[in-house]
């Protein structure tokens, strides 16, 4: 197929732009009752999924019509548990074989996506026109995407009536220069963009020439977690995420190597799943450390395990929010983590609620969890803060920010916003 010529596509941009006009004229007024919220994978287990449910949930609980709205389906039931009054849509169903024209169009790589986004691999051209479907499909209420793609997809084909709001859960400076040159062209068209820490707000409000309507930071609340607050006499130290190359448990394993040689009673505990663990087992193995370090694989219930843990440690170079610092936070965890220049360093006061661990080396990680295993005061002093930290982000704490955005780009749409004085 002949690429497009440069008034081909002005000509089908203005067409666009004409029909946009004709359903916004007939487009109900502006609300926030229905709200939308755009994901790749409800049903999967990624810390995404985790904060995404518990807005639906907070949302639905304060009488929004609330349905989650997933690219795929690639299981039966949500790994974890969310709101009966929460809804969900799939658009692509994967756990159906692909036949007839869905076929052909999964084997044909995305258009709609920009090809650096990290989950490219994971649309096609099928999803591509599901998507898009949708998207035009809505004509009021709320859409709230939740990765760069997403938010490129909503920002380039959502109506005027609709109010629409990019969220982002990995730092700018996180994304190929690729994404984040389509960023500044698309993200302007936003009703508001939601950041998780002022680091990354700030980066945006540089970066964007021509900016939202909004630019606002709301950070993600503690989920609801089964289980009471850790009484810090187990000697486990325990690690979360998903096991990629990024969390670096490849590098919290070589540490451990010092650790479990000093406090060999201790036991390090990696929950989580992915493509790193069959290297992570076989890093263990050659160690030495099978009876130091367990792998004991996902859970759906991390609030039982963190009661069962007194420090809880995170080794990833770079993390926009991480939910499982709050997690353990909320259950009385002494914390160690690097210092990662957004999340970790926004949320954790060194010495005051745990220990920031720079420079980031296998060494300096080693020796903070010495200092906190060997050090029975430190942890409980860390653990309290960490106590005192986790109640400043409870649900009704930060959905209380959201009501107050919601009301704000609603305001602004029908005309009876004031600006603050």
């Amino acid at each position: 197929m002949r690429a497009l010529t440069g008034k081909a596509k002005k000509a089908i941009y203005l067409l666009f732009e004409a029909r946009n006009r004709r359903r916004e004229r007939t487009a109900p007024p502006p609300s926030t009752h229905q709200i939308k919220i755009l994901i790749l994978h409800a049903y999967g287990m990624g810390g995404t999924i985790r904060t995404v449910f518990n807005l639906a949930g907070y949302l639905a609980s304060t009488g929004h019509d609330v349905e989650i709205v997933s690219i795929l389906k690639e299981a039966e039931e949500p790994f974890f548990p969310i709101d009966p009054r929460v809804r969900f849509r799939f658009l692509d169903d994967r756990l159906v074989p692909p036949t007839g024209l869905r076929g052909r169009l999964s084997k044909m790589p995305s258009r709609l996506i920009p090809p650096q986004e990290a989950a490219y691999h994971r649309f096609n051209v099928w999803t591509d026109l599901r998507l898009a479907r949708w998207i035009r499909s809505v004509d009021t209420g709320v859409i709230i995407a939740t990765r760069p793609g997403l938010n490129l997809a909503l920002a380039q084909l959502a109506l005027p009536s609709v109010i629409t709001i990019g969220q982002e859960h990995v730092a700018l400076r996180g994304q190929s220069q690729e994404v984040q040159k389509v960023i500044k062209r698309r993200y302007r068209r936003f009703d508001a963009l939601v950041t998780l820490t002022k680091a990354d707000m700030r980066d945006y409000r540089a970066t964007l020439r021509r900016k939202p309507r909004r630019l606002a930071r709301i950070p993600n609340a503690v989920p609801p977690m089964t289980g009471g607050i850790s009484k810090l006499e187990d000697k486990v130290v325990v690690a979360v995420g998903r096991m990629t190359k990024l969390k670096g448990f490849h590098r919290l394993i070589a540490a451990w190597e010092t650790v479990a040689a000093a406090h060999p009673d201790w036991t390090l505990r990696i929950f989580g799943a992915g493509p790193q663990e069959d290297n992570l087992r076989a890093q263990i193995a050659e160690a030495g450390l099978q009876e130091r370090v367990e792998l004991p694989g996902p859970t759906s219930d991390i609030g039982a395990e963190l009661e069962k843990a007194s420090i809880f440690v995170l080794s990833s170079r770079h993390e926009g929010f991480p939910m499982t610092i709050l997690e353990a936070m909320a259950k009385g965890l002494a914390i160690v983590s690097f210092n990662s220049p957004h999340g970790p360093k926004e949320m954790i006061t060194d010495e005051v609620d745990g220990l920031l661990v720079t420079p980031r080396t296998e060494a300096n990680l080693a020796a903070a969890l010495s200092r906190v295993i060997e050090d029975g005061e430190l942890r409980r002093r860390l653990a309290e803060g960490a106590l005192a930290t986790a109640v400043t982000y409870d649900v009704e704490s930060v959905g209380a920010k959201w009501d107050a955005l919601l009301e704000e780009l609603l305001a602004r749409r029908d005309g009876t916003y004031e600006r603050p004085s």
